[in-house]
């Protein structure tokens, strides 16, 4: 069975945890700044049609007596290193999406022996953190999520095996991975609007409408998905970004940035025990065009002031003389933290565009 955990709104739900006095109200997580975007909102603001990545204004016009709190990502890492030690706690293997968000591989257990082990989870995470989570069961990862996200909030869904394809047959195309809004209604102008319209496609339809990966599309649409939980270290990244209020010229302020992100990144390693290859930087100038460099070590690291000079080493052979709107650093290639470290320039080779 595999279990997928989504915190309930995650940002928010720690701000109305810390201050009850936000608890009921409309709020959002943005920053302070004209360019400011919704993090999250809370359930009470989502009832005003406000939703993640909207302009903070917009947001403010659909509902004016909106509450703006600030991020606080020292206590959003906090609070997903203590959930995050309960799914392990619980499970064979997770695999982390997110500080919010996590695939676990409960192991060769029944339906009822699954929702056992899904209530635990619950109450253990309301107990030591203060928050809920949403969890979806099933026997397979894109079931399972689909399944949390029908049981939000605090909710729990079990899709019990060989029930998939009647769980999923109504529901909008959407929902598949691999959907996205132009794919979606592309297919609602061919009358193809369900989940279970999908499964039931021939072999030649599905291949004149998907091509080589219909075949895999329509097994995801019958609930197959032999997709195991896996923690990869290779395939994931870490960034940090800040947009600013009023474009920066000022070198200085651009180092202080990059050196603030990559105490960030350094403890955001940490807590997944884990070291980067790979450190690169990003800006985006004032006129929208974007530019990246990368640099890599020859062993992992995992410290701030290694991954500080690196990216400072990228920001140098990038010479951004105009003004800056965006700056972020990413670390990549990431190894378990039993990797061995050396020194903190030893084959360290030359940026390449990102």
């Amino acid at each position: 069975m595999i279990l997928h955990a989504d915190l309930d709104a995650f940002y928010a739900s720690v701000a109305q945890r810390d201050d009850p006095s936000l608890r009921g109200k409309p709020l959002v997580i943005a920053g302070r700044s004209r360019r400011a975007v919704v993090l999250t909102a809370s359930y009470e603001a989502r009832a005003f049609g406000i939703r993640s990545a909207m302009p903070l204004y917009a947001a403010k016009e659909r509902c004016p007596n909106l509450i703006v709190s600030p991020p606080d990502f020292e206590k959003y890492q906090a609070a997903s290193s203590a959930v995050f030690d309960i799914f392990r706690a619980h499970a064979q293997a997770v695999e982390g999406l997110s500080l919010d968000e996590a695939f676990l591989d409960l192991g060769d257990l029944t339906i009822d022996a699954a929702v056992a082990v899904a209530r635990e989870i619950k109450a253990d995470v309301r107990a030591k953190t203060g928050l809920t989570v949403s969890v979806g069961l099933a026997a397979s990862k894109m079931v399972a999520k689909i399944a949390c996200d029908d049981g939000k909030p605090d909710g729990l869904v079990r899709v019990p095996p060989g029930t998939e394809a009647e769980y999923l047959a109504s529901k909008p195309v959407r929902g598949l991975w691999g959907i996205g809004p132009k794919t979606e209604a592309r297919l609602r102008s061919q009358g193809l609007e369900s989940i279970g319209q999908i499964a039931t496609l021939p072999d030649d339809r599905v291949h004149a409408i998907f091509g080589r990966w219909g075949k895999d599309l329509r097994d995801l649409a019958r609930g197959i998905d032999p997709r195991p939980v896996v923690e990869d270290w290779e395939i994931r990244s870490i960034s940090s970004e800040e947009t600013f209020e009023h474009d920066v010229t000022d070198r200085c302020e651009l180092y202080r940035v990059i050196r603030q992100q990559a105490l960030e990144l350094a403890d955001r390693l940490r807590r997944k025990h884990a070291r980067a290859r790979t450190v690169g930087v990003k800006v985006k100038f004032s006129d929208w065009k974007v530019f990246g460099r990368q640099t890599s070590f020859q062993e992992p690291v995992e410290d701030a002031e290694s991954i500080a000079r690196a990216a400072t080493h990228c920001l140098e052979r990038l010479a951004p003389e105009r003004p800056v709107r965006l700056i972020g650093v990413r670390v990549s290639n990431l190894a378990a933290q039993d990797a061995a470290q050396t020194g903190l320039f030893d084959g360290l080779g030359s940026p390449a565009p990102s």
